[in-house]
C-alpha cells in the first residue's frame, strides 16, 4: 500500500466552499481527484460524474451547487451528497461518485491511493 500523499493545508478547505483538485491516474487514465469540506469533515472523490465520465466542477474547484448542500455535475445537473457521493437527483440517481480515502492530520489533508486510483503519472 502506498503512503498517504499530501493534498493541501486543512485551512484551505472551508465549509461548503471551493474544493481542491489534484492529479491522479484512474484505471490507467489521467484524471483528477478533489477534496471538499462538509459538516466539518473532509471528503474526497474522483472528479468523474457517475452518469458520463466527465469532470464535475463548473469552474476549477467549484463543486457545490448554490445552496451548498450538494455536489453538482455542471454538465447534466446530477446532485450528489457530499458525505457519501450518492446521486440524489439527476440522470444517475442511485449511483455514486468514486470515494477517495482522505485523512486530515496535523493541519494537512492527505489522500491514500488504492488499486484503481493511483498517483498521477509523471
Amino acid at each position: 500500500m502506498s503512503l498517504p500523499i499530501p493534498v493541501c493545508d486543512a485551512e484551505t478547505l472551508t465549509e461548503g466552499g471551493k474544493g481542491i483538485r489534484f492529479p491522479v491516474t484512474a484505471g490507467g487514465e489521467d484524471a483528477t481527484g478533489f477534496v471538499v469540506r462538509y459538516s466539518g469533515k473532509v471528503f474526497g472523490y474522483l472528479n468523474r460524474c457517475a452518469h458520463v465520465p466527465i469532470e464535475l466542477d463548473w469552474n476549477k474547484g467549484e463543486f457545490f451547487e448554490s445552496s451548498g448542500l450538494y455536489l453538482i455535475c455542471a454538465t447534466h445537473g446530477a446532485m450528489y451528497e457530499p458525505e457519501t457521493g450518492l446521486c440524489k437527483f439527476g440522470p444517475c440517481r442511485g449511483r455514486r461518485l468514486r470515494l477517495l480515502h482522505v485523512i486530515e492530520k496535523d493541519h494537512q489533508v492527505f489522500w491514500q491511493p488504492d488499486d484503481y486510483v493511483t498517483p498521477a503519472r509523471a
